[in-house]
Protein backbone atom coordinates (compact mmCIF):
# COMPACT_ATOMS: atom_id res chain seq x y z
CA UNK A 1 0.00 0.00 0.00
CA UNK A 2 1.25 3.76 -1.15
CA UNK A 3 0.29 7.16 0.36
CA UNK A 4 1.60 10.25 0.15
CA UNK A 5 2.03 12.56 3.09
CA UNK A 6 0.94 16.58 3.29
CA UNK A 7 4.65 17.65 2.26
CA UNK A 8 4.58 15.04 -0.59
CA UNK A 9 7.01 12.26 0.51
CA UNK A 10 5.94 9.12 -1.11
CA UNK A 11 5.37 6.73 1.71
CA UNK A 12 5.22 3.04 1.04
CA UNK A 13 3.53 1.03 3.77
CA UNK A 14 3.73 -2.72 4.10
CA UNK A 15 1.52 -5.10 6.60
CA UNK A 16 4.12 -4.89 9.82
CA UNK A 17 1.11 -6.59 11.66
CA UNK A 18 -0.80 -9.70 11.39
CA UNK A 19 -2.27 -10.37 14.96
CA UNK A 20 -4.65 -8.57 16.88
CA UNK A 21 -3.16 -7.16 20.27
CA UNK A 22 -6.46 -7.72 21.57
CA UNK A 23 -7.83 -11.61 21.16
CA UNK A 24 -5.00 -12.86 18.78
CA UNK A 25 -7.12 -13.16 15.27
CA UNK A 26 -6.18 -12.51 12.17
CA UNK A 27 -5.69 -8.44 10.82
CA UNK A 28 -6.88 -7.47 7.76
CA UNK A 29 -6.83 -4.39 5.80
CA UNK A 30 -10.01 -2.84 5.34
CA UNK A 31 -11.73 0.18 4.02
CA UNK A 32 -12.79 2.96 6.33
CA UNK A 33 -14.14 6.08 4.24
CA UNK A 34 -10.37 7.88 3.38
CA UNK A 35 -8.35 5.12 4.87
CA UNK A 36 -7.20 1.45 4.82
CA UNK A 37 -7.21 0.77 8.51
CA UNK A 38 -6.01 -3.14 10.00
CA UNK A 39 -8.53 -4.46 11.45
CA UNK A 40 -9.57 -7.83 13.60
CA UNK A 41 -11.30 -10.29 11.45
CA UNK A 42 -12.54 -11.67 14.66
CA UNK A 43 -13.55 -9.42 17.24
CA UNK A 44 -13.06 -5.94 15.41
CA UNK A 45 -11.13 -4.40 16.88
CA UNK A 46 -8.76 -1.99 14.53
CA UNK A 47 -5.65 -1.56 14.75
CA UNK A 48 -4.26 2.00 14.63
CA UNK A 49 -0.89 2.75 13.56
CA UNK A 50 0.03 5.94 14.92
CA UNK A 51 3.10 7.54 14.76
CA UNK A 52 5.65 7.40 18.33
CA UNK A 53 6.72 10.91 19.30
CA UNK A 54 10.09 11.98 19.98
CA UNK A 55 11.75 14.92 21.42
CA UNK A 56 14.86 16.79 21.10
CA UNK A 57 17.01 19.65 23.04
CA UNK A 58 18.18 22.62 21.63
CA UNK A 59 20.67 23.86 23.59
CA UNK A 60 23.63 26.84 22.83
CA UNK A 61 26.61 27.76 24.04
CA UNK A 62 27.90 31.51 25.32
CA UNK A 63 28.46 31.81 21.36
CA UNK A 64 25.72 30.69 19.76
CA UNK A 65 26.60 27.49 18.94
CA UNK A 66 24.61 24.30 18.80
CA UNK A 67 25.37 21.49 21.06
CA UNK A 68 24.86 17.87 18.36
CA UNK A 69 25.88 14.42 19.12
CA UNK A 70 27.25 11.67 17.11
CA UNK A 71 25.31 8.71 16.51
CA UNK A 72 26.89 5.26 17.19
CA UNK A 73 24.22 2.98 16.40
CA UNK A 74 20.86 3.60 13.97
CA UNK A 75 22.69 6.24 12.04
CA UNK A 76 26.12 6.07 12.86
CA UNK A 77 28.64 8.44 12.36
CA UNK A 78 26.25 11.14 11.51
CA UNK A 79 24.96 13.89 14.08
CA UNK A 80 22.11 15.25 15.46
CA UNK A 81 20.42 17.88 18.09
CA UNK A 82 20.56 14.98 21.57
CA UNK A 83 17.18 13.14 20.94
CA UNK A 84 14.53 10.23 22.29
CA UNK A 85 11.39 8.68 22.62
CA UNK A 86 8.61 9.27 24.90
CA UNK A 87 7.75 6.37 26.74
CA UNK A 88 4.01 5.84 27.26
CA UNK A 89 3.52 7.04 30.89
CA UNK A 90 5.95 9.71 30.48
CA UNK A 91 5.07 13.87 30.00
CA UNK A 92 6.87 14.99 26.63
CA UNK A 93 8.43 18.03 29.14
CA UNK A 94 9.98 15.21 31.57
CA UNK A 95 11.05 12.68 28.56
CA UNK A 96 13.61 15.54 26.63
CA UNK A 97 15.01 16.13 30.13
CA UNK A 98 15.40 12.66 30.63
CA UNK A 99 16.58 11.64 27.51
CA UNK A 100 18.68 15.03 27.35
CA UNK A 101 20.66 13.77 30.08
CA UNK A 102 20.80 9.98 29.05
CA UNK A 103 22.77 11.12 25.95
CA UNK A 104 25.28 14.71 27.29
CA UNK A 105 25.07 13.98 30.99
CA UNK A 106 23.74 17.38 31.02
CA UNK A 107 20.79 18.42 33.35
CA UNK A 108 18.37 21.10 31.57
CA UNK A 109 15.49 23.30 31.90
CA UNK A 110 13.03 23.60 29.11
CA UNK A 111 12.37 27.20 27.71
CA UNK A 112 10.58 26.42 25.10
CA UNK A 113 9.20 24.88 21.85
CA UNK A 114 11.19 25.65 19.21
CA UNK A 115 9.42 23.59 16.77
CA UNK A 116 7.39 20.31 15.99
CA UNK A 117 7.61 17.90 12.69
CA UNK A 118 6.43 14.93 11.42
CA UNK A 119 9.53 12.45 10.73
CA UNK A 120 9.87 10.19 7.75
CA UNK A 121 13.01 9.26 7.26
CA UNK A 122 12.89 5.98 8.82
CA UNK A 123 10.26 3.82 7.11
CA UNK A 124 10.03 1.46 10.03
CA UNK A 125 7.95 3.95 12.66
CA UNK A 126 6.92 7.41 11.38
CA UNK A 127 7.18 10.10 14.45
CA UNK A 128 6.77 13.30 15.19
CA UNK A 129 9.70 15.13 16.94
CA UNK A 130 9.26 17.92 19.44
CA UNK A 131 12.23 20.39 19.49
CA UNK A 132 12.75 22.55 22.69
CA UNK A 133 14.77 25.06 23.61
CA UNK A 134 16.87 25.07 26.78
CA UNK A 135 19.57 25.70 29.04
CA UNK A 136 22.04 24.08 30.69
CA UNK A 137 21.26 23.79 34.77
CA UNK A 138 24.08 21.21 35.48
CA UNK A 139 26.48 18.60 34.59
CA UNK A 140 29.27 17.62 32.40
CA UNK A 141 28.95 16.98 29.09
CA UNK A 142 29.89 13.58 28.39
CA UNK A 143 28.35 11.60 25.33
CA UNK A 144 26.71 8.53 26.68
CA UNK A 145 23.96 6.18 25.55
CA UNK A 146 23.19 6.70 21.85
CA UNK A 147 25.85 8.71 21.26
CA UNK A 148 30.14 8.53 21.18
CA UNK A 149 30.98 12.50 20.65
CA UNK A 150 29.27 15.42 21.41
CA UNK A 151 30.35 19.07 20.94
CA UNK A 152 29.52 22.64 20.08
CA UNK A 153 29.29 24.03 16.31
CA UNK A 154 28.45 26.66 14.32
CA UNK A 155 24.92 26.61 13.30
CA UNK A 156 26.35 27.44 9.43
CA UNK A 157 28.42 24.53 9.25
CA UNK A 158 27.28 21.72 11.22
CA UNK A 159 28.62 18.05 10.87
CA UNK A 160 27.12 15.63 8.74
CA UNK A 161 23.58 15.49 10.18
CA UNK A 162 21.59 11.80 10.80
CA UNK A 163 18.01 13.29 10.39
CA UNK A 164 16.69 16.04 7.65
CA UNK A 165 14.01 17.35 10.78
CA UNK A 166 17.43 18.31 12.38
CA UNK A 167 18.61 20.25 9.52
CA UNK A 168 15.34 22.11 8.61
CA UNK A 169 15.43 23.10 12.58
CA UNK A 170 18.98 24.42 12.39
CA UNK A 171 18.12 26.11 9.34
CA UNK A 172 15.70 27.99 10.88
CA UNK A 173 18.37 29.65 12.82
CA UNK A 174 20.43 30.50 10.37
CA UNK A 175 17.69 32.95 7.47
Amino acid sequence: MTGESTNGVVLIMTQRFHFCPKCGGKLENKSYRERRRLTCNRCGYIFYENPVVGVAAVVFDRVGRILLGRRKSSYAGLWCIPCGYVEYDEDVYDAVVREFKEETNLDIRVTGILAVHSNFHNPEAHSVGIWFKAEITGGELRAQSDLDRVGFFDLKDPPPLAFPTDETVISNFTR
